[in-house]
C-alpha cells in the first residue's frame, strides 16, 4: 500500500508545511497548524494552456462599464458600492442567528421578482425548512430554485448546467469534495470549494454569495486565504438578541470598504433603517450626567451616537477601566490626558464607557465626546441635550481637526441640534452653518469651560 502523506496548514494564512510547527512563519501566529491528508495531485494539461497564456498590454484591453445589479436593498447596495457586480464572489460572515440566511433569502426574493434566475444551495437546511422561512418573508416567484446538496462536484455541475444569474451557497463550510479525504469544514475543503466557486463566477459571470461561519474571535472560520480569494467580504455585526443589525464591508474590490448598512430584525425579516442616527439616539435619557452626543463618519454617511460614561469611586484601590463599543486603550489614554492637563484625580475612580446602541466605533473624532462624557459624570453636570460634539484629542490636550466637518454639522442640524462643539481649525472651511451655533475649541480646557 502507498504511504499516506499528510501536510500541515495554517488556519490563519494558509501556509503549508510538511511538519508541524508551533509558530507559523507566514503570519507569526501560534498553534494554528492543523494536519490534513494530502490528496492525489491533478494532472494539468500544460500544453493546451500555453497557447492561451499570452501577455497583453494595457492599451489592448477593451474597457467596459461594470454591470451592477440592484439587490432591492439600498443599504446593501451602498455597502457593495452601488449594486452587485456580475461575476463577483461575495463572502458573508457573522455570528449564528444574526440574519445572514434571512438577508440572502430576501435578496433572492427581490431578484426573482425582476425575473433574475437565482439558485439557492443549502447544505444546512432542508427544503421544508427553507420554505417555512420563505413563507414568513413573502411571496416568491418561480425564478428562484432550491437545491439541498453538499457535494462540490454535484454543486458545480448543476451551476454549469443551469447557468443561473445568481447563486447562494449556505454555507461554504458544509461543502466537501470527494477528491480530498479530509472532513467538511477543514482547511483543504474550504479552500478547494472557494477556488471552484471563484472559477465558476469568473467563467460564467455568475454572482455567487457564500455564507461563512465565524469563530469565537469573530472572524470567518477556515484559512485566512479564504478572504483573499473572494472579491468582497461582508460582516454582520450586532447582538443577536437586539433588533438592529449592521452590515459592514471589510473588503471590496469594486467599491469602498468604509460604508455600512443598518437593518432592523422584524418578524417578516430584515428591514432597512432609513435614518440610523435617529434610531441610535432613541431612548436617550434626559438630564442625565455622563451622556454626550457625538457624530462619527462611516464612509460618506454621518452617524450620530450617544457616548455614555460612568465614573465612580474605586472600592479596591486599583481603578478599573472598561469600554463597550470603543477601544479600551483609547479610553485609558484620554483619561491620562484629563489627569495631566486638567489635574483631575481620576486614579481613585473606576470608569466605564459605552457607545449606546451596541455599535462599535474607533474613529478618533469621538475623542472629544469621550472626554466630555467622563468629565460630565465626574462632576455630576449634565450636558445640554441639543449639543453635539466631535474632534480628535492629542496627548497635549489639543483638539485636532477631523474630516467631513460640514457633513457632520448638517446631520446634527437635520435632527434638531442647536449647538455644535468642534475643533477651531475646522471652522475656517465651513460654508453652510445657518441654524446651528458653532463653538470652536483649541484644547480640552476650553471644551470643559463651556459647561461651567
Amino acid at each position: 500500500m502507498a504511504k499516506v502523506k499528510s501536510v500541515f496548514f495554517c488556519q490563519e494564512c494558509g501556509f503549508e508545511s510538511s511538519k508541524w510547527m508551533g509558530q507559523c512563519p507566514g503570519c507569526r501566529q501560534w498553534n494554528t497548524f492543523v494536519e490534513e491528508v494530502a490528496g492525489p495531485k491533478k494532472s494539468a494539461t500544460v500544453e493546451k494552456q500555453l497557447a492561451a497564456a499570452k501577455p497583453v498590454s494595457l492599451s489592448e484591453i477593451a474597457s467596459r462599464p461594470q454591470e451592477r445589479l440592484p439587490s432591492g436593498f439600498p443599504e446593501l447596495d451602498r455597502v457593495l458600492g452601488g449594486g452587485i457586480v456580475a461575476g463577483s464572489l461575495i463572502l458573508v460572515g457573522g455570528d449564528p442567528g444574526i440574519g445572514k440566511s434571512t438577508l440572502l433569502l430576501q435578496v433572492c426574493r427581490s431578484l426573482s421578482e425582476k425575473q433574475v434566475s437565482v439558485l439557492y444551495i443549502s447544505g444546512e437546511e432542508s427544503l421544508q425548512q427553507i420554505k417555512i422561512r420563505a413563507r414568513r418573508i413573502g411571496v416568491f416567484t418561480d425564478s428562484l430554485t432550491l437545491l439541498c446538496e453538499t457535494n462540490l462536484e454535484i454543486v458545480s455541475e448543476v451551476i454549469r448546467r443551469e447557468k443561473p444569474k445568481a447563486v447562494i451557497i449556505d454555507s461554504v463550510q458544509t461543502i466537501y469534495s470527494e477528491n480530498i479525504s479530509s472532513s467538511p469544514g477543514s482547511v483543504s475543503q474550504v479552500r478547494e470549494a472557494t477556488g471552484m466557486f471563484l472559477q465558476l463566477a469568473k467563467r460564467f459571470g455568475t454572482i455567487i454569495f457564500i455564507v461563512g461561519h465565524v469563530t469565537k474571535e469573530g472572524v470567518v472560520a477556515g484559512p485566512r486565504v479564504l478572504e483573499h480569494m473572494v472579491d468582497t467580504v461582508l460582516y454582520f455585526e450586532g447582538d443577536r438578541h437586539a433588533a438592529y443589525r449592521i452590515l459592514r464591508g471589510v473588503k471590496n474590490r469594486f467599491g469602498s470598504t468604509n460604508e455600512i448598512g443598518v437593518f432592523e430584525m422584524r418578524e417578516e425579516g430584515l428591514v432597512e433603517v432609513a435614518n440610523p442616527s435617529e434610531y441610535m439616539l432613541s431612548g436617550k435619557p434626559k438630564g442625565a450626567s455622563g451622556s454626550v452626543v457625538a457624530c462619527a463618519m462611516e464612509g460618506t454617511r454621518p452617524l450620530l451616537l450617544e457616548v455614555q460614561a460612568l465614573v465612580c469611586r474605586s472600592s479596591f484601590g486599583i481603578p478599573r477601566r472598561a469600554a463597550d463599543g470603543t477601544d479600551t486603550n483609547r479610553v485609558n489614554l484620554l483619561m491620562a490626558v484629563l489627569e495631566k492637563r486638567l489635574n483631575m484625580r481620576l486614579g481613585e475612580y473606576d470608569a466605564y464607557v459605552n457607545i449606546a446602541g451596541g455599535i462599535k466605533i474607533n474613529e478618533p473624532a469621538l475623542d472629544l465626546a469621550l472626554i466630555l462624557a467622563v468629565v460630565s459624570s465626574y462632576q455630576e453636570r449634565a450636558v445640554d441635550e441639543k449639543t453635539i460634539c466631535f474632534g480628535e484629542v492629542g496627548l497635549s490636550g489639543e483638539v485636532r481637526a477631523v474630516s467631513m466637518a460640514e457633513q457632520r454639522i448638517q446631520e446634527a442640524r437635520k435632527l434638531g441640534f442647536t449647538t455644535c462643539i468642534l475643533p477651531k481649525v475646522n471652522m475656517g472651511a465651513l460654508r453652510d452653518t445657518a441654524g446651528i451655533r458653532l463653538l470652536g475649541v483649541e484644547n480640552v480646557q476650553q471644551a470643559v469651560q463651556i459647561f461651567k
